[in-house]
């Protein structure tokens, strides 16, 4: 059994990671489940994902974490070119896929995700090689995502800029979209829950996967936005609280 687990608002925000959520992955993996990271931020690499659990007193193999990038780098035929309107994230889940990538030019798909440089050099890159014929992928379709104080604009705000210079609807791949599900369930088919802080995204995961959705209260959804849709089959203040709910304190 396993348990899928978002990050941006269950595990951490921005840099500072959510109190008891170590403990509280150390808890289920003690009860002989494995936990699986499901993050639709496509910014860093897998690496550099890896590093920073550590640095949070979470070990994890990367055969454990599955980004949006890896879901979008799955629709995108090896052997072919994408230019990368992204981070590096996106590059490497890329280039594993055997697929050339670069940042402007000539390409049969553009990939879309959160980057920190984003500016109008990369929104006309990203807008000549779609109005030249390119497919348009977006890693997700985040407004927003968390981080200490606040929310920030996330990857569907840049998307959005590109959608709406081109006129071209994207196919999306993160949560809760059909290429994120298909990995999933190739990559995890014993999963019993998602556990995330937003229910458009990771509810309507766990519905699409037909498993339990477990709503934490410590990243974009709090108490005030409740009820949501979808409902949550379990609701706690946080990951530790969704735990203790399970195993006891």
């Amino acid at each position: 059994m396993a348990w899928l687990l978002d990050l941006d608002g269950v595990v951490w925000r921005g840099d500072q990671p959510i109190p008891g959520s170590a403990a509280a992955v150390a808890q289920v993996r003690a009860a002989g489940e494995r936990v699986v990271f499901v993050t639709n931020n496509s910014s860093a690499t897998v690496a550099q994902y890896v590093d920073k659990l550590a640095g949070f007193d979470v070990a994890v193999e990367p055969a454990d974490l599955v980004t949006s990038a890896q879901a979008a780098a799955s629709l995108v035929e090896p052997g072919t070119t994408a230019l990368v309107c992204g981070g590096p994230g996106v590059h490497e889940a890329l280039e594993e896929r055997g697929v050339i990538t670069v940042r402007e030019g000539d390409a049969g798909t553009v990939v879309v995700g959160w980057h920190r440089d984003f500016d109008f050099s990369r929104l006309t890159a990203a807008f000549a090689a779609v109005r030249a014929g390119a497919r348009l992928v977006g890693t997700n379709d985040d407004a927003t995502y968390p981080v200490p104080g606040g929310l920030l604009p996330g990857a569907g705000s840049i998307l959005a800029a590109v959608v709406y210079a081109t006129g071209v609807d994207p196919v999306v791949a993160g949560k809760p979209h059909a290429a994120m599900a298909t990995l999933l369930a190739r990559r995890v088919p014993d999963a019993t829950i998602m556990v995330g802080d937003k229910p458009e995204t990771d509810g309507a995961m766990a519905r699409a996967l037909g498993v339990d959705f477990g709503l934490v209260l410590s990243g974009v959804t709090t108490a005030e936005h409740l009820p949501v849709e979808p409902q949550p089959d379990h609701m706690a203040p946080d990951l530790a609280g969704l735990v203790a709910q399970r195993y006891g304190a």
